[in-house]
């Protein structure tokens, strides 16, 4: 359940950088059409879950990514595995503590074309009062007023206080988030 707290966080916190390079100027996460996952090794298995509620907030324009500005805010006590022993732990102390730190917040720093319709994000995440950079790689593809981005990013959960006494072998020290993100401007 731990890790499943963490690995819902760093998601969510992912999901916007993915969702702002996708999108010109202003634009509207299409929330049923996107999505912000993570999964984590987990008893040499991995364990796979999504956050049901977050907001994002994109500006963000072709021309100028670097002028962009993408902000998200998840629910952390909206993460879930379809397990509900690990649902239950995520919310936990040990996790995400979502009665004393309902949200994760990711703010972008920078944002820059790589080649092709690769981008990349630099901003920073909180989770539980732990504010730490992270990198956030995705493709973006636009048609008319529509956009689409799908990327991935990496975090330590131990290092934003996720399971702190879970060891590596049981629950995996590296949550990958992912996005698939649609929107419109």
């Amino acid at each position: 359940m731990q890790l499943k707290h963490a690995i819902f966080a760093t998601a969510i916190l992912f999901a916007v950088p993915f969702s702002a390079p996708a999108m010109a100027a202003d634009w509207t996460v299409d929330y049923d059409k996107s999505s912000l996952g993570f999964e984590v090794p987990q008893g040499g298995k991995t364990l796979e879950g999504a956050f049901e509620n977050w907001t994002a907030s994109i500006d963000f324009d072709v021309d100028a990514p670097q002028d962009s500005l993408i902000a998200s805010e998840v629910e952390t006590g909206s993460a879930k595995t379809g397990n509900k022993q690990f649902d239950g732990m995520l919310h936990s102390g040990d996790w995400f503590d979502a009665s004393e730190f309902p949200t994760a917040d990711f703010t972008s720093d920078n944002v820059m074309h790589i080649e092709g319709n690769r981008y990349k994000a630099d901003g920073v995440l909180t989770i539980k009062s732990v504010t730490l950079p992270i990198e956030l790689e995705f493709t973006l593809d636009i048609t008319g007023d529509t956009a689409h981005a799908v990327g991935i990013a990496t975090l330590k959960r131990k290092e934003y206080g996720l399971g702190p006494a879970v060891n590596a072998d049981t629950v995996g020290e590296t949550v990958t988030v992912t996005l698939d993100l649609t929107a419109t401007r």
